[in-house]
């Protein structure tokens, strides 16, 4: 009979938090119900025999330590690699292309050679024009054969610019306050998987398209050993925000209940089996699961990361688990 009364007063005291508003009022009846139960425990053992004392509950979890470090902030995007700079290279004169003094691939200098236009027509004979590189760079395009009839408005090669690489990205109008000069960015890509290469923002556009909504920058990319190429796909994170000496640990060890933030710290100076105990935190920014901790902990404490959502204050714990810290990094 005992046992049926405890039931139904547990029943009757559920729908009652599910009527109630307010975190106040339903944490108010959540403690009810758990003195409740503890008291009808504490009336009858598992045979019904009065004054026998509770069973107590050990909880299995898993836990790790809370570390000093560093927590970066990073916007992410994506963009083809570009030579920062090409020139196109015309004819100064219309005729049949005569000779080509370079390939696709090639590296000129400013006034090497480039192809040699031969204006002649029938009957008429005229000296081959020099087609010379206006800046020094690579040819990256060369739309000339020879034999092929030019205008001056036709392109005979394109250069790209010796001053290195740029990828050309578009951010969205809700994250511009964040974008400013200089602001340091890892590039990777599918070409070279496993590797960061560095860069920074180069260029801000003053003004956003309208259509899209969004604003171009350009972030110069590091190119060491000539292993990029213009035309590759690149991930890029910008870094908006970086801090040092933080404490930080796992997002999911936080719990969210009754209008309260903890997650709970291991205690084992009380007893044989170590306890949980609630540190109320103030957190910070939360990045790929990483959460920076304002307030409440400090490096090297021992938390809970699985099995915290069952815990109480003082609720005895079984560590099964102690996994690896996060990086300091």
């Amino acid at each position: 009979m005992k046992k049926a009364r405890t039931i139904i007063l547990t029943a009757v005291l559920i729908l009652v938090v599910f009527g109630f508003s307010g975190c106040e009022r339903v944490k108010e009846t959540y403690e009810r119900i758990k003195v409740s139960l503890g008291k009808n425990q504490g009336d009858s053992g598992p045979d019904g025999a009065a004054g026998q004392a509770p069973v107590i509950q050990v909880f299995a979890v898993n836990t790790t330590t809370a570390v000093e470090g560093q927590i970066r902030d990073y916007l992410a995007l994506s963009g083809d690699i570009i030579a920062s700079s090409t020139v196109d290279t015309y004819s100064d004169a219309a005729g049949k292309v005569s000779r080509l003094y370079v390939s696709v691939g090639s590296q000129v200098r400013r006034n090497d050679p480039v192809a040699e236009v031969d204006p002649s027509r029938p009957g008429m004979e005229f000296r081959t024009s020099m087609v010379r590189a206006p800046v020094a760079g690579t040819i990256v395009a060369l739309p000339a054969q020879l034999g092929m009839t030019i205008s001056q408005a036709v392109p005979l090669a394109r250069i790209a610019g010796g001053a290195g690489l740029e990828t050309r990205l578009h951010v969205a109008e809700r994250f511009i306050s964040k974008i400013a000069l200089n602001l340091p960015c890892e590039i990777t890509l599918d070409a070279w998987p496993g590797e960061i290469f560095r860069g920074s923002i180069s260029e801000v556009s003053p003004t956003l398209d309208t259509a899209s909504r969004t604003m171009e920058i350009r972030v110069g990319v590091e190119n060491p050993g000539s292993r990029l190429k213009a035309g590759m796909f690149a991930k890029v994170r910008i870094i908006t925000e970086t801090k040092e000496n933080i404490v930080k640990i796992p997002a999911s060890a936080m719990v969210n209940r009754f209008g309260e933030q903890y997650v709970f710290a291991i205690d084992s100076s009380v007893s044989d089996a170590p306890v949980a105990r609630k540190r109320i935190v103030v957190p910070g920014i939360i990045i790929d699961g990483v959460m920076e901790v304002r307030q409440g902990l400090t490096p090297n404490e021992e938390i809970v990361i699985r099995g915290q959502t069952l815990l109480e204050e003082g609720s005895r714990i079984n560590i099964i688990d102690r996994v690896a810290p996060l990086s300091a990094r």
